[in-house]
């Protein structure tokens, strides 16, 4: 009982277990239930999958109210709906690489599965050196402010070219240094095959362990913007490990509804510009006026009503609009 009250990252054990053991119930539940069988994710199935993580994550915030409090609560929501905005980009990033890599609809959820358990691990990780680089020198999170405000400008004004996947750095880094197969075995990641060289059996990867671990290199690149964002909402861990999570595995269950109709988002990007340079100047914004911190509900008010405008802006313009086809370059299988 002693173990479970200590404390680990300024919560007790049990709050830690608590919430990792209904992550881990919810992959099960998941993989072993839900698609425990390859097969293609319609829409229909995406949306339902995704309001359960959705509801689940909103849910989530009761036991936060409960435990620490509405201003938590509200520190928690926001983060939560930051985070799950912020990944819109990884969508569009994510159907690239399937489409490069020729990945059929019915392996993907299990890519995106098995993406998510690294997700949970390098986040953690992230998160928890984070919150010990904050927690000894507080000034780190001004240059995280400042990191963002610059990051929102830059989406501002960014091109919309698309991403030629064929000159991928890590991608071709890959491909130096495994033996991949030309095509597909089923679902597996691994295959043992003879070497054209020798004629032994070795272990060659397949496109999909190619396509795994590029998702997981384009996650961690976007925890790059997303991490620093939600330590300038909360710099409690338990909120930041909490709201990532739980947004990343709402999203990827949308995916598949998503990828369909990314092209009606368009103008989004405006809106994450905009959320971006709020969520850093939240800071200066509190010293300025002699606050202790920007005003959490303040923050929640702030980030629904711009993301809001962004939605409907996107929806209005590019009503009618079919999507644009996608130039992925020379496919490589």
């Amino acid at each position: 009982m002693e173990l479970l009250l200590s404390e680990f990252l300024g919560k007790p054990i049990w709050m830690w277990l608590l919430f990792m053991g209904l992550v881990i119930a919810l992959l099960v539940f998941d993989l072993g239930v839900l698609n425990k069988d390859d097969h293609e994710i319609g829409i229909a199935e995406s949306l339902k999958l995704s309001a359960m993580y959705i509801t689940l994550g909103i849910a989530f915030s009761g036991f936060i109210y409960w435990t620490m409090g509405g201003e938590a609560t509200a520190q928690y929501l926001t983060a939560f709906i930051v985070e799950k905005t912020l990944a819109m980009d990884n969508i569009f990033v994510i159907a690239l690489i399937f489409s490069f890599f020729a990945i059929p609809r019915e392996y993907q959820h299990r890519v995106l599965f098995w993406g998510i358990l690294g997700v949970i691990l390098l986040r953690g990780i992230m998160i928890g050196l984070g919150a010990t680089i904050v927690e000894n020198y507080h000034w780190v999170l001004y240059l995280f402010a400042a990191f963002l405000i610059f990051t929102g400008i830059k989406m501002l004004f960014a091109s919309d070219d698309h991403t030629d996947m064929a000159d991928n750095k890590a991608l071709n880094w890959l491909r130096r240094r495994m033996r991949v197969t030309d095509e597909l075995h089923g679902h597996a990641f691994t295959v043992k095959i003879p070497d054209p060289k020798t004629g032994k059996l070795v272990r060659w990867a397949t496109p999909l362990l190619l396509a795994l671990i590029v998702i997981e290199i384009a996650d961690l690149v976007f925890a790059v913007d997303s991490v620093p964002a939600v330590f300038t909402i909360t710099t409690d861990p338990y909120l930041v490990y909490t709201s990532n999570i739980f947004a990343i595995l709402g999203l990827r269950a949308l995916y598949f509804a998503l990828a369909a109709i990314l092209h009606r988002f368009a103008y989004l990007k405006y809106a994450l510009s905009i959320l971006l340079i709020f969520i850093g100047s939240k800071i200066f914004i509190a010293d300025l006026m002699g606050w202790e911190k920007f005003p959490p509900s303040w923050s929640l008010g702030i980030t629904f009503f711009i993301l809001t405008v962004g939605v409907v802006v996107s929806l209005a313009k590019t009503r009618g609009q079919s999507p644009e086809p996608l130039s992925f370059g020379e496919n490589r299988n």
